[in-house]
C-alpha cells in the first residue's frame, strides 16, 4: 500500500508541473491554447472521477479499476511521445488521461473499502505529498538533461511500476479471501496474519444530509484559496515583494516538506479528536496565513508562513478526505467527490485572483479575499456541525 501511494504521486507530480510544458514545446502551443487544453484535460478529470469510482462501488473492484488506469497512464504516455500535432495530443489527454487519474482516488476509495481508519488514510495521504516534494524538481530535472520526451518515459515506466503493485495488491487480496473461505469451510477461525476482507466500515455520519452539502460548500472554497495562493505565489514574490523568483521556489518547497509532519500529526490527532473540530483548526491557521501573506513584506516571514500553510493543508487534505468518506457510504463516490472539490476550486480560483488584484491592495488584495471566503468556509463547517445527523 505505502508503494502504490508513493507511485500514485509520482505520477500525478511528473505529469502535472511538466504538462504545460510539454504543451508548449512539443506541440507549439500557445498560452491561450495551453489554457484551453488544460480545461478540457479537468473537464475529462471531473467526468472520470464520479463515472470511474461509481463503477467501482457497483462491483465493489477497486484494485481492477486502479489497474486500468495504470494501463490508460502507459497508453498516454506512448499517445504523447507518438503525437506530432497539438490536436492529437489534445485527443489523448481528454481520452486517456482524464480516466488515468482518478486511479490516486481509487486507492483511497479501496483503502476505506478495506475497513481503514482515518489514521491509515491521513498516513497514506502524507506519502503522496512525499512524492510531490520530489516529483516535481526530479521532472525538471529529467526534462533539463534528456529533453520534454523524457519525462514520458519516466511516466511510462512509473505506470508500469503501478500496474505491478496493484497486480501484487490484486494476488494478496484474492489469497486472503481464499484462506479465510477454506479455514471457514473447515470450522477455524480466518487467519490473522493475512489481510481482512475488504468490508466497507460502517460509522455514523457527523452531519446530516444537508450538512454534507454544506461541507462541499465549504470545501469548494477553501480548495480555491488554497489554489490561489499556490498559482499566484511566483507572480506574487517577483512582483509585489519584489524578491528573486527563487524565494517563490523555496516556499512552495517548504510548504511541501512540511505537510509531510502536518500530516503525520493531524492522523495522530485524528482518533481522538472530531474531525470537523480538526478541519476548523486547519481554517484557523488558513486565515492567519493568507493575513500573513498580506502584510508579508520580506522574505524571513515569508517562509515562516508555511508553518501556517501547512496546517492548514493538513486539515484540507488529510481530515477532508476521510470525512468524505464517513459523510457518504459509497468509497468511491466520496473520494471522486471530494477530488472534484478540488477541480472546482481550482476553476474559482481564477475569480479570485481576477478580483482581488482589481482592489486598492493589488496583489495583497487576492490574499485578503482568500482569508475573508476561508472564514465563510469555517461559518459553513459550523452551521453543518449544529445541523441533525443522518
Amino acid at each position: 500500500m505505502p508503494s502504490s501511494a508513493l507511485l500514485w504521486g509520482l505520477q500525478l507530480a511528473f505529469l502535472s508541473p511538466a504538462l504545460a510544458l510539454i504543451l508548449t514545446n512539443l506541440y507549439g502551443a500557445s498560452t491561450a491554447e495551453v489554457g484551453l487544453v488544460l480545461a478540457l484535460y479537468n473537464v475529462s478529470g471531473f467526468a472520470a472521477s464520479l463515472l470511474l469510482p461509481g463503477y467501482a462501488d457497483r462491483r465493489h473492484s477497486y484494485l481492477t479499476v486502479m489497474t486500468v488506469c495504470a494501463v490508460l497512464t502507459l497508453l498516454l504516455a506512448g499517445a504523447l511521445a507518438l503525437a506530432t500535432t497539438l490536436p492529437a495530443a489534445t485527443v489523448a489527454l481528454v481520452v486517456l488521461g482524464g480516466p488515468a487519474g482518478v486511479g490516486s482516488s481509487l486507492l483511497f476509495a479501496h483503502l476505506r473499502h478495506s475497513g481503514a481508519r482515518t489514521a491509515d488514510i491521513v498516513n497514506t495521504r502524507a506519502i503522496v505529498s512525499v512524492a510531490w516534494v520530489a516529483g516535481p524538481p526530479l521532472a525538471t530535472l529529467i526534462i533539463g538533461w534528456f529533453g520534454d520526451r523524457a519525462v514520458l518515459l519516466a511516466i511510462a515506466a512509473v505506470a508500469v511500476l503501478n500496474i505491478a503493485t496493484t497486480a501484487a495488491m490484486i494476488a494478496q487480496r484474492s489469497a486472503a479471501t481464499r484462506a479465510a473461505a477454506a479455514a471457514t469451510a473447515a470450522g477455524g477461525e480466518p487467519s490473522t496474519a493475512t489481510p481482512p476482507v475488504e468490508e466497507s466500515p460502517v460509522e455514523e455520519s457527523p452531519v446530516g444530509r444537508t450538512g454534507v452539502v454544506l461541507i462541499m460548500a465549504a470545501f469548494v472554497l477553501l480548495q480555491a484559496t488554497n489554489a490561489t495562493a499556490m498559482t499566484i505565489m511566483t507572480v506574487y514574490v517577483t512582483e509585489t515583494l519584489r524578491l528573486p523568483v527563487v524565494w517563490a521556489g523555496a516556499a512552495l518547497g517548504v510548504a511541501a516538506a512540511l505537510e509531510v509532519p502536518a500530516l503525520l500529526l493531524i492522523g495522530r490527532l485524528s482518533d481522538r479528536s472530531s474531525p470537523l473540530a480538526l478541519i476548523a483548526t486547519g481554517c484557523l491557521a488558513g486565515i492567519a496565513y493568507y493575513l500573513g501573506l498580506a502584510l508579508v513584506t520580506g522574505p524571513i516571514l515569508l517562509i515562516g508562513l508555511q508553518l501556517l500553510n501547512a496546517w492548514c493543508f493538513a486539515g484540507i487534505a488529510g481530515v477532508g478526505l476521510p470525512l468524505f468518506q464517513q459523510m457518504i457510504p459509497r468509497p468511491g463516490l466520496s473520494t471522486g467527490l471530494y477530488t472534484n472539490t478540488r477541480r472546482i476550486g481550482a476553476i474559482v480560483s481564477g475569480p479570485i485572483i481576477a478580483i482581488g488584484s482589481l482592489t486598492a491592495l493589488g496583489q495583497r488584495g487576492i490574499f485578503v479575499a482568500s482569508a475573508a471566503l476561508t472564514l465563510v468556509a469555517l461559518g459553513i463547517i459550523g452551521i453543518a456541525a449544529r445541523r441533525p445527523r443522518a
